[in-house]
């Protein structure tokens, strides 16, 4: 039986999200990846070079899954309330997703492009976002008090924070008395769309 190369690259793939998540780039091991995906751990430096690129193959592949998940159309940039809620239902699901960012920038704190994973691509994501919103500020939909990219960066932080800083989240709401499930979720979209509509 021929060996299924793609299928032990996603096997690899889908053990070391979860140990990056964990553990991060620098923590994280080899031997416990290959032994999560059931694979000799030498398939990891055939396949990805080394354990860097693991995590930079790993970054790419999971953010192709949230730009298809959660796109913005000039249309949908129009309600960045609405959208903030599909980042914050995509990251409820996904909560590795962050912490693999969050990896990621401690990696590169000082703001040097090292580390950033498919750093082009991203880029030309972020600005077809940016472009969208820019679009619906030209048509009076959204504030132009700030540019385009500011805003869109405000969104994003609005919503990832909830997930990155839980501990913040838990002390700030201890007192309070609605902790009704999605009251978190009906709070960011209200937030997020009075703050960049015009």
């Amino acid at each position: 039986m021929p060996w299924d190369t793609a299928r032990t690259k996603q096997l690899l793939l889908d053990a070391a999200v979860e140990e990056f998540a964990e553990h991060g780039p620098h923590g994280a091991r080899v031997a416990r990846i290959a032994t999560r995906a059931g694979v000799n751990k030498e398939r990891i430096y055939q396949y990805f070079g080394s354990k860097e690129q693991l995590f930079g193959s790993v970054l790419e592949a999971e953010l192709a899954k949230l730009a298809a998940a959660v796109p913005m159309t000039v249309e949908q940039a129009a309600d960045l309330g609405d959208y903030a809620g599909r980042v914050y239902d995509y990251h409820s699901a996904h909560p590795h997703f962050l912490r693999l960012l969050a990896w990621e920038g401690l990696q590169c704190a000082d703001g040097a492009p090292e580390g950033v994973a498919a750093e082009s691509e991203r880029a030309a994501h972020y600005a077809e976002k940016v472009a969208a919103v820019s679009s619906a500020q030209r048509a009076g939909v959204l504030t132009d008090e700030v540019d385009a990219a500011r805003l869109m960066y405000a969104v994003l932080a609005l919503v990832n924070t909830w997930f990155t800083l839980p501990q913040v989240v838990r002390l700030l709401l201890a007192a309070t008395p609605d902790n009704r499930p999605g009251t978190d979720r009906e709070a960011l979209v209200l937030l997020a769309g009075r703050l960049t509509r015009r």
